[in-house]
């Protein structure tokens, strides 16, 4: 009698791949988790339930059909398994690594609703990808035929590169366009390579330079070329910019030095360990090491940042947030990741002042407490009265999130319509701007957010945008016609 790989949640725990132990890990920038073995993969993927509702799909930005491609991995079906991961998924094994699978679909997953722990979705997504590539199943994108239509996209993050993608396998000519010197966006200056190796974000982008998508870099549109050029030169026009912008705050000693964005330290760390020369890393103003580093915030940025500290051998690291550790935004495995390296959580605290005479000495915060919800659900912090104290401090990282820049000025067009958040309004309907053939989707129209949302974005604007040209054009043959 044939084994039974499936349904195995009973009788096989849930287990990760092996993780590298804190002080090792802590004093490099290498990837944390080991790769599954082979037959620890099938094993993991064969603990899923099958369930008839896949709540770890619907609660998938991408619909990922997860289900379908653990059984093709419980039955050694691995080359199934990746046809059908990238089906959906642009990036799996950026997604696998990078989504907080504790906040969609593990989050979701029946068996750790019913207590014997969630499958382990992402790491068994991440196999099956690099396995993939290793076995060379992973191809340049190649269209069936060429439509002889040119669309352009402006950034080249995951909205940009998924968008690009998508099209060019319809058979646009696509070119990228990118102000900075290396594709990739926050994937490559955003996201450290103890989460993100940046080989793993160039090889994808290599792949659809092969695939014939041309991707110009150090393009600024408003500089190098304007944006009235762009779409007059294509068919249609998407912008997939993200959001750069760092949120400040307003207190005294904010303007002292050794205070410092977070982006701005994290591309510094990035650009170092891609062997670029960094003066300000060199000289000391974007590099933790020896120093007390307070990083501000609870995001997933905050724990990039307060991790990326550790590594660069700081001598302490405070991550200072206002609301608990079940409030915050971030990854709580993230903050159990930050935790076992060293980094200590001062929660229900929020800054008043910096101080220092010149350069940053400390950070005098005050206790909160959560108090009523607010409009969206979420407890308010209130002030405790009489609960200051100060934080040693002479490196302060604000990680306050993400705001877009000043698009009016960026592009120049005062018609491109934008929402009282500064993000440009599309219509949901087509993801057109209020500029006809220019397209948005990422960040740049919903804000600050996770990359499986940015690869979402980028899919349904390349839909949107194909139907948009082919109305077009059947509209003009039919004009002619007449």
């Amino acid at each position: 009698m044939a084994e039974n790989k499936l349904l195995r949640f009973v009788s096989v725990a849930r287990q990760m791949p092996e993780k590298r132990p804190p002080l090792a890990r802590s004093s490099d920038f290498d990837e944390i988790f080991q790769e599954y073995a082979a037959k620890k993969a099938e094993e993991q993927a064969g603990r899923c339930s099958q369930c008839g509702v896949p709540f770890c799909q619907v609660h998938c930005p991408l619909q990922n059909n997860i289900p379908d491609w653990l059984k093709m991995t419980a039955e050694g079906r691995l080359e199934e398994a990746y046809e059908l991961s990238q089906a959906t998924n642009n990036m799996p094994e950026v997604c696998g690594r990078i989504c907080p699978q504790d906040r969609l679909c593990e989050g979701s997953c029946v068996i750790e609703q019913s207590g014997h722990g969630t499958v382990t979705i992402g790491a068994v997504e991440k196999y099956i990808t690099d396995t993939a590539w290793e076995r060379g199943w992973v191809k340049p994108v190649k269209p069936a035929r060429e439509l002889g239509r040119s669309i352009g996209i402006i950034g080249a993050g995951p909205a940009g590169l998924a968008a690009a993608e998508q099209l060019r396998m319809k058979g646009y000519a696509v070119t990228i366009y990118d102000r900075y010197d290396r594709a990739g966006g926050l994937l490559i200056y955003g996201i450290p390579n103890f989460k993100l190796e940046k080989d793993i974000v160039e090889r994808r982008t290599k792949r659809l330079i092969a695939g014939a998508i041309e991707i110009k870099l150090n393009t600024e549109i408003g500089k190098t070329t304007t944006l009235a050029k762009l779409r007059k030169q294509h068919d249609a026009v998407l912008l997939a910019t993200g959001v750069y912008k760092a949120r400040d705050m307003a207190a005294p000693g904010i303007g002292l030095a050794g205070i410092v964005p977070a982006l701005q330290y994290l591309t510094a760390s990035n650009r170092v360990c891609l062997a670029d020369k960094v003066k300000d890393f060199d000289n000391g103003t974007l590099n933790a090491e020896g120093r007390n580093v307070v990083v501000i915030g609870g995001g997933d940025t905050a724990m990039d940042c307060v991790r990326t500290s550790v590594r660069q051998g700081a001598k302490s690291v405070t991550c200072l947030y206002r609301r608990d550790r079940e409030n915050m935004p971030g990854s709580l495995r993230e903050v159990a990741h930050a935790e076992e390296e060293g980094v200590v959580f001062s929660w229900l605290g929020v800054p008043k002042a910096f101080l220092g005479d010149k350069r940053i000495t400390g950070v005098r915060a005050t206790r909160m407490r959560l108090g009523a919800a607010d409009s969206s659900g979420r407890q308010t912090p209130e002030e405790i009265a009489g609960s200051d104290f100060t934080l040693a401090a002479d490196l302060v990282i604000m990680a306050l999130g993400f705001d877009p820049e000043d698009m009016h000025a960026a592009f120049g067009e005062k018609d491109l319509g934008l929402t009282k958040w500064g993000t440009v309004k599309i219509d949901n309907r087509t993801m057109m701007t209020s500029i006809p053939g220019l397209f948005a989707a990422g960040d740049i129209v919903r804000g600050a957010s996770l990359v499986v949302w940015a690869i979402r974005d980028g899919r349904d604007a390349a839909e949107a945008i194909h139907l948009h040209v082919e109305t077009k054009g059947a509209r003009t043959i039919r004009v002619a016609a007449e």
